[in-house]
């Protein structure tokens, strides 16, 4: 498995994973196909910038045309300031194996060792059972249940933190 920069080239990934109504049951449904292309454009450009990390997950090097999800680690402001949040997602093809969590891992590590983004924050659905498994086997800690608004949607979800320079397992 690799990671790589999202690129504009990658809008059919995002539909197949962002417009799938099944893919989206744990973040609020599915989101409208048209919108796709300029959320490519612009997750590329901040990727491109080191804005944030937009990383498509490659399951075989051998074969880079194939993507199995992907993974995101980036800063917003919170209620409370500013805070570093991850999220992914993996095909349902690619599920089981193992990519999302190794995906999530790799990330966290090249956070640890640019010592960049500081405590990292992750909000899986409560009934994400695979996604709320990949913190804890990583090595986040459970804060709270909390509410969260994702593409204009309200969710629950579980509130999980990591300090990639210290609590990586």
């Amino acid at each position: 498995m690799r990671l790589r920069n999202v690129s504009p080239d990658d809008v059919d990934a995002y539909v197949r994973m962002r417009c799938d109504p099944v893919m989206m049951a744990d973040l609020g449904g599915p989101q409208p196909r048209e919108e796709m292309a300029a959320k490519v454009r612009r997750d590329a450009e901040q990727a491109a910038a080191d804005l944030a990390w937009f990383k498509m997950i490659v399951p075989d090097p051998a074969a880079p045309e194939v993507v199995a999800g992907t993974v995101t680690l980036w800063s917003h402001n919170a209620d409370d300031g500013p805070i570093s949040e991850i999220g992914w997602m993996v095909l349902p093809q690619f599920q089981g194996q193992g990519l999302g969590k190794r995906a999530v891992r790799a990330l966290l590590e090249q956070a640890r060792d640019e010592d960049r983004w500081g405590v990292v924050h992750a909000f899986p659905a409560t009934s994400n059972a695979a996604s709320n498994g990949i913190c804890r086997s990583v090595g986040f800690r459970f804060v709270s249940e909390a509410d969260v608004t994702f593409a204009g949607r309200i969710f629950k979800t579980n509130h999980w933190s990591v300090d990639p320079r210290m609590d990586l397992t």
